[in-house]
């Protein structure tokens, strides 16, 4: 058995407000492309295949070309399941029938038992879910976190076991020992939903989602494959793509990367040199720009000039420390509201408030408390 593991998606995600459709559209081709030329036997997606529960038109139009071209149109069978992201009732309309062409979409936690049987592998389809739903088909009050619900799932995936086959889990969680991202949605409360790698010892693979890093795990027979694009600054030095996944004798694992249409890179230079063209047409303009800017003095209209040479900054920060585009994050001490204004408005504009506006603030801040 060969196949491909993927997830994270996240179809209509953007990136500090830029629009990503594109650059996922030519990812997801990418993938099609690679599985076609490893020749796998499946395409296992490990959840959050939209970024939001209820996604736009244009995401959801986007996700069923790709299922028609990969699974109708290739023959490729599909196996996946619903992330955090993903809304399970909504993503589950239809499934009773794609499986007829080998598109098997699984968003419900009970039926995560009944292995998917293809060639010599039985496939468990583990949606993600939270303890609630364990507690309930287990009727067990005890169930509090993952790992407790892990314990009794992977315990009863395994009376389905079959010894003349291998297994194959496919699932959304956190691995205690991996590591995160920017770009990924916190889904624990105290680290309550960390699954110890050790329980999934019993399979022969474990496709896993919901970290954006494929390196974020390296356990023998477990693997994040991240997401196909880059979602923040965060990611700049992640290699992205798929892996290649051969049962055929133990367990062989390939990483394909896939290069990006529009990569996340720094830049540090004056303005002077941003405008230069001698500059600009040595790096690759289009690309998603974080820059850091040697000038102290304050640029009149700087990003509108700046935007029409590089129109995805993602944000500019000065060498020196100041922030064009927004204050940089740290801690702040409490101060009382009229304080902290006085102060955002000095670090903004490198001027003192007037009389005048000190008294429009005044009143405004006292509005708001009448209004409490």
């Amino acid at each position: 058995m060969r196949f491909l593991h993927t997830a994270d998606w996240h179809i209509g995600k953007k990136l500090q407000g830029y629009d990503l459709l594109k650059e996922q559209q030519y990812a997801l081709a990418e993938i099609l492309t690679i599985a076609k030329k490893e020749n796998v036997d499946a395409i296992v997606i490990a959840g959050d295949l939209y970024d939001r529960s209820v996604p736009a038109v244009e995401a959801i139009k986007l996700y069923n070309d790709l299922m028609i071209e990969w699974n109708l149109k290739e023959k490729f069978p599909i196996f996946a399941i619903s992330g955090n992201h993903d809304s399970s009732i909504r993503l589950s309309a239809g499934s009773d029938w794609f499986s007829h062409t080998n598109y098997f979409l699984q968003t419900r936690f009970e039926d995560a038992f009944e292995p998917i049987e293809f060639k010599e592998t039985q496939f468990f389809l583990l949606p993600y879910f939270e303890p609630i739903s364990a507690r309930l088909y287990f009727e067990d009050d005890g169930i509090r976190t993952v790992q407790q619900a892990m314990e009794r799932v992977i315990s009863k995936m395994q009376e389905a076991f079959d010894p003349e086959k291998k297994q194959v889990l496919i699932s959304h969680f956190f691995v205690a020992g991996s590591t995160k991202s920017d770009s990924e949605t916190k889904i624990e409360v105290g680290g309550l939903d960390a699954v110890p790698g050790e329980l999934l010892a019993p399979f022969d693979y474990v496709a896993l989602g919901h970290l954006h890093h494929q390196g974020a795990l390296r356990q023998e027979n477990a693997r994040y494959s991240g997401s196909p694009i880059k979602f923040s600054l965060s990611e700049i030095n992640q290699k992205k793509g798929v892996w290649i996944v051969d049962l055929a004798e133990g367990l062989s694992l390939d990483f394909q990367e896939i290069t990006p249409l529009y990569d996340i890179e720094e830049v540090t230079a004056s303005f002077k040199e941003l405008l230069d063209p001698e500059f600009y047409q040595a790096i690759h303009t289009e690309n998603y720009l974080q820059i850091y800017l040697k000038d102290r003095a304050i640029i009149p209209n700087m990003m509108n000039q700046l935007r029409k040479i590089y129109p995805r900054i993602l944000g500019i920060e000065r060498v020196n420390g100041r922030n064009e585009t927004k204050i940089k994050r740290k801690k702040i001490e409490m101060k009382d509201p009229k304080k902290l204004a006085e102060n955002f408005f000095t670090e903004m504009v490198e001027e003192q408030l007037t009389d005048r506006q000190e008294q429009w603030l005044e009143e405004t801040l006292q509005e708001l408390i009448e209004t409490e």
